[in-house]
């Protein structure tokens, strides 16, 4: 991390067990996870802004205490893309800063209130984590004309089109080289394509390209191997992985066959049930 008047920090949460018998589990028999989620903090001497609070009401409750030791004033909540596991936990956070204001693009709040109606979980999120979801209004509104800032420093929501899902965004830092990158980049963890039909793969590779265009000095996942920096080199990773995918699915598996292809291929990511979900949303069975 860059030692300027502008910081950032990351919170990890753990990976959530699954409720099981788990319609995740994979053919290997794993223990279902869902993978861990990152939470950015950018701050100054009297100001910070949480990018993607997490999922749970235990995560929530994590990461503002997380969040209150910095001891700065928390201005704003942004939230990268409509993926639950990204924004659920914001009723949660709420409870400790009731007045902050949540902010994200036009696309993902649409995104948020097509999955989440009535503001409650997905059936999917509500069936794997009985009694640990809050119930999940959508707070979010558009950013301002002025955009994002702390301490008078910009932050920029940038819209990338569709990653691991559509209407995906990032966050630039650029007086510190920060790209706080979503579900766009991916840190040692299997990656979701599960959206990945219609051009979807070469959505995020153009999604990606922007992240690159920016040359940041710091590249923070939306899903992160704990033990892993921040180091922009991980772009080029997650541009692997699809590449890997893409040839696989060229070869038309099956479920179990794309599954134990992906795994094969990358035996040291983190999350197994990620790349079984994968296939059960991208192919036919």
């Amino acid at each position: 991390m860059a030692q300027h008047e502008l910081r950032y920090e990351v919170h990890v949460s753990g990976m959530e067990p699954l409720a099981t018998p788990s319609p995740l589990q994979s053919p290997r028999g794993e223990a279902p996870h869902w993978s861990a989620v990152s939470s950015t903090l950018v701050y100054g001497d009297t100001e910070a802004v949480l990018v993607d609070p997490g999922m749970t009401i235990a995560q929530g409750e994590h990461v503002a205490e997380w969040v209150k030791g910095f001891g700065r004033r928390l201005s704003a909540v942004y939230l990268t893309h409509d993926h639950g596991d990204h924004w659920y936990a914001t009723t949660t956070l709420l409870e400790h800063f009731p007045d902050t204001p949540v902010y994200s693009t036009e696309g993902v709040i649409a995104g948020m209130r097509r999955g989440s109606p009535d503001g409650q979980p997905t059936a999917l999120f509500a069936g794997i984590f009985p009694g640990k979801l809050s119930d999940t209004p959508v707070v979010a509104r558009p950013v301002p004309d002025g955009g994002l800032s702390v301490d008078g420093y910009a932050l920029h929501p940038i819209e990338v089109g569709h990653s691991d899902t559509d209407d995906t965004t990032i966050l630039h830092v650029p007086a510190i080289g920060l790209v706080i990158a979503g579900d766009v980049i991916y840190n040692n963890v299997h990656q979701f394509v599960g959206e990945s039909a219609d051009g979807g793969l070469d959505s995020w590779l153009a999604a990606i390209d922007v992240v690159e265009s920016l040359s940041p000095s710091a590249v923070v996942a939306g899903h992160k191997d704990a033990t892993r920096g921040d180091d922009p080199s991980i772009t080029a990773e997650t541009r692997e992985y699809l590449e890997v995918v893409r040839s696989i699915l060229d070869g038309t598996p099956s479920r179990a066959e794309f599954h134990d292809k992906v795994l094969a291929r990358f035996p040291g990511r983190v999350n197994p049930t990620t790349v079984w979900l994968s296939a059960l949303r991208r192919i036919e069975a």
